[in-house]
């Protein structure tokens, strides 16, 4: 019997359950007999359109002679190339979440003076109410950083005086403070668990208005609060990247379905982190991460192709790791031919691969994302084409930064509620029917101009 009495399975739990499993089941073919869809996607794996959205587009087709052929993968915010974004901070030598969340947020880009001004209401809002930190977070700390993260966004609705209020400023309100302070609401709760749970010593850093989102999350973690330019440059482009992506993941829709209730902005974000915390969507490189290990632990040879291309097999056979029948991180439900923010992430981890002395293990990350589509084309009827997605190298780059596991999912969460903002108020501003000039098309592609010419 287990000690805690809270949490046990008793017998007649198990005789219950074996009763819901007898009468729940509904025969699979009714699905295709009523075309019914399996939750956001159909039987094929295909996305189904539910909504529409003009925050992010992802494309992955292109018309050709009249017909739909694959072609390589791009992701738009508000018209504009995700790949122009990154390559426009970067070339610039500065950070670029902040301006992608006012990007996502307003549909446009800030000139330098607005940027400025908009970080600096960030970082003001970057403080949590008195004593938060010490009644909220360190009481009862979780295992899982994403229920913490959800239980401190419900309890600060306790904070605001205006939580239910769901005309526009005050929820672009609510969703700035959000943005601002899921960096810290994620690093203390990690914190309070590792020193509780773990018998690590307790840190708590307070950020620095004058650094970025990224170099704050370093700062507050690290014990001495030290990193690299490198670790931050890197830790910013993967918040860029994991920042939106369309209207019809799991986790954004639940933000639209959740607010079309006109419920307050704390609870429509804290369903969202329920559906992010799947390992089906935002915990997925997680899996890669341990797969890898297990990888590691039973190939002897890296760099041998046929015992990798062995490995790989088996995992499609269900004889190896998780016995789930897949390869992680190959693949997308969208993207056939590229993921691309799979194909702007590569090039940041072999840098940082050299950084931290692990060059080895990016050679054979390179090598299964070369291998795995092989394997599973000769073993597989696929209908599009297979390719590593994202969550393939974001994993290996937490690692690097020795990001700890239990803030992988997290991670996305500071990056994705600025995605789940915009979201949140495209459905209000929609469901108020509140008249608006007609809208510039998302599928009307805007270029990137450097930030010294806007």
């Amino acid at each position: 019997m287990m000690a805690n009495k809270f949490s046990e399975i008793t017998p007649d739990i198990l005789n219950l359950s074996e009763l819901c499993v007898k009468n729940g089941s509904i025969a699979l073919e009714l699905y295709g007999k009523f075309d019914v869809k399996r939750g956001l996607r159909d039987l094929n794996g295909k996305g189904v359109l539910t909504g529409l959205t003009e925050i992010s587009e992802v494309c992955s087709t292109k018309l050709v002679d009249g017909e739909s052929v694959p072609c390589e993968g791009k992701l738009y915010y508000r018209g504009v190339d995700v790949e122009k974004i990154v390559g426009g901070f970067i070339r610039e030598n500065r950070f670029g979440f902040e301006e992608t969340a006012y990007l996502l947020l307003f549909g446009e880009l800030p000139d330098r003076k607005t940027l400025d001004k908009f970080t600096a209401l960030l970082a003001q809002y970057r403080t949590l109410p008195t004593s938060f930190v010490r009644d909220i977070i360190m009481k009862a700390p979780s295992k899982d950083m994403m229920n913490t993260l959800a239980r401190s966004v419900l309890t600060l609705y306790s904070y605001d005086e205006r939580a239910d209020d769901v005309s526009v400023p005050n929820v672009l309100r609510q969703c700035l403070q959000l943005i601002a302070l899921f960096p810290l609401l994620s690093v203390y709760g990690y914190q309070a668990y590792n020193h509780y749970h773990e018998g690590q010593s307790l840190y708590i850093h307070s950020p620095l208005p004058e650094l970025s989102t990224a170099e704050n999350i370093l700062r507050i973690l690290r014990p001495d609060s030290s990193y690299t330019a490198l670790e931050a440059r890197v830790l910013d482009v993967a918040l860029v990247l994991h920042a939106e992506h369309g209207g019809g993941n799991n986790s954004t829709f639940t933000t639209h379905v959740v607010t079309s209730s006109g419920t307050d902005t704390y609870s429509a974000v804290a369903a969202s982190l329920g559906s992010l915390k799947g390992p089906k969507h935002g915990g997925a490189n997680i899996k890669v991460v341990r797969m890898i290990d297990d990888l590691k632990q039973n190939v002897r040879d890296w760099e041998d192709e046929d015992e990798v291309a062995c490995y790989l097999k088996k995992l499609l056979h269900k004889e190896a790791f998780d016995h789930a029948g897949l390869i992680y991180g190959m693949g997308h439900a969208v993207y056939s031919l590229s993921d691309p923010r799979a194909n702007i992430f590569k090039a940041f981890v072999s840098s940082l691969s050299e950084e931290k002395g692990r060059g080895e293990e990016f050679k054979l990350y390179s090598l299964i994302e070369r291998l795995a589509p092989q394997v599973i084309s000769a073993e597989r009827k696929i209908y599009k084409g297979v390719s590593a997605n994202v969550d393939f190298y974001s994993g290996f780059v937490y690692s690097m930064l020795d990001l700890p596991i239990e803030l992988y999912t997290p991670i996305f969460a500071i990056s994705r509620i600025a995605g789940w903002s915009a979201h949140r108020i495209e459905e209000l501003i929609n469901a108020g029917k509140i008249i608006r000039p007609a809208y510039k098309s998302v599928s009307e592609r805007r270029d990137y101009t450097p930030i010294g010419e806007r």
